[in-house]
């Protein structure tokens, strides 16, 4: 049924009823406004203490314990999801009072690695880009950042090796983890996909994207770049081409999305570590990670698995490595629920270490890897 046309008085009510509210939520923002100063000068007061114990300013365990605090507390209308992008940026503004971290992350800029240290770190750290992994743990190791940021496994193309072989050669420690949604969207300069005439992305990316392009892209040329963001970049600069990268490597460099979500699988996670000088306290939902080489005698990999099994620690991951200076000769790296503090995996290492030529902890961490992280939350 049709609605009767409002007259003149109804608009003017309307009106002043809209004013009302605007100026009801200009007061809310004022309010905001002030406690997010309040907030802000108590983190300055925490830093002047941290200071004085000598403690470390960032810590992980304490920033999931208060998002997940809030996501609880949440009653609506506000919505669940935007509690952690909201309050990741209020604390990371708030932490710059106390230090302005620095972030090293496998770069260039706009790379996936780099996203996800915004999403860790929030946009107040200082994001440094490395050309190497390995450049990442040397400016970690020297003290020239706090921290780094490395790529560690995919959920589709595997475990990134180059990172696990680095903690062999390092004190680092694993510090946190961040998961990361990839999506691979095709951009170009002019936007337009009957203009394309070359692709450039990483060969991972083209790999993900196989199916699509072979459907949409037949017989286009693709050209490989060391990165989904150096793709970007170079399609920025030729106007006949485009790139496979993120939406975050487009707004960068000023592209235009031609499709979004091009991936031949959806649900395809990146696990990125944050690796520092020390490991943070028990958060009460932990991952612990170490490195292993065992003693070669026959059912030692059965009596080393043993010793988890039969205190009921859940071990997540397995992985093999190659020890490159000793042919034939491997080291382990695993991870299992729980805190290097708790009881029983403090004794069950104490058994691992009979059974090893070493045995070597890169970190407790706070576990992402739950069903609400891959819902983008």
């Amino acid at each position: 049924m049709p609605q009767k046309p409002r007259n003149k008085k109804q608009d003017k009510d309307i009106d002043s009823k809209i004013a009302e509210v605007r100026e009801s939520i200009d007061r809310t923002d004022n309010r905001m406004l002030e406690l997010l100063n309040r907030r802000a000068r108590l983190a300055k007061k925490i830093g002047e203490l941290k200071r004085q114990k000598s403690q470390t300013f960032y810590i992980p365990g304490r920033e999931e314990e208060i998002f997940e605090r809030l996501k609880k507390e949440n009653k609506g209308p506000f919505p669940n999801n935007s509690i952690h992008p909201v309050f990741r940026e209020i604390i990371s503004a708030c932490r710059s009072l106390e230090k302005r971290l620095r972030v090293a992350y496998f770069g260039p800029e706009a790379t996936f690695t780099h996203l996800a240290g915004r999403q860790k770190f929030g946009h107040s750290a200082e994001f440094v880009p490395e050309r190497s992994i390995s450049d990442v743990f040397e400016e970690v190791d020297r003290g020239d950042v706090d921290y780094g940021v490395v790529p560690i496994e995919n959920s589709t193309e595997g475990v990134v090796t180059h990172t696990l072989d680095m903690f062999l050669d390092t004190d680092l420690k694993i510090c946190a983890e961040i998961i990361l949604e990839i999506k691979h969207n095709l951009l170009s300069y002019e936007g337009e996909l009957s203009k394309v005439q070359r692709i450039y992305s990483h060969p991972h990316a083209v790999a993900q994207c196989r199916n699509w392009l072979r459907k949409h892209l037949p017989g286009v040329n693709i050209h490989e770049a060391s990165s989904t963001a150096e793709a970007a970049r170079m399609a920025a600069v030729d106007r006949d081409s485009a790139a496979i990268a993120s939406e975050f490597a487009g707004q960068y460099y000023n592209l235009k999305t031609i499709s979004n979500s091009i991936e031949d699988l959806h649900h395809n996670y990146t696990r990125f570590l944050v690796i520092g000088t020390e490991m943070g306290p028990k958060s009460g939902k932990d991952t612990t990670s170490i490195v292993y080489s065992v003693k070669d005698r026959p059912g030692i990999l059965y009596e080393v698995l043993g010793h988890f099994a039969g205190r009921g620690i859940n071990l997540s991951k397995i992985e093999s490595r190659p020890l490159k200076e000793r042919p034939w000769e491997y080291v382990f790296f695993a991870e299992m629920d729980g805190h290097i503090t708790d009881k029983d995996i403090k004794d069950s290492l104490k058994d691992l270490e009979k059974d090893c030529l070493f045995v070597k902890v890169l970190g407790s961490f706070p576990k992402l890897r739950q069903e609400h992280q891959f819902l983008g939350v």
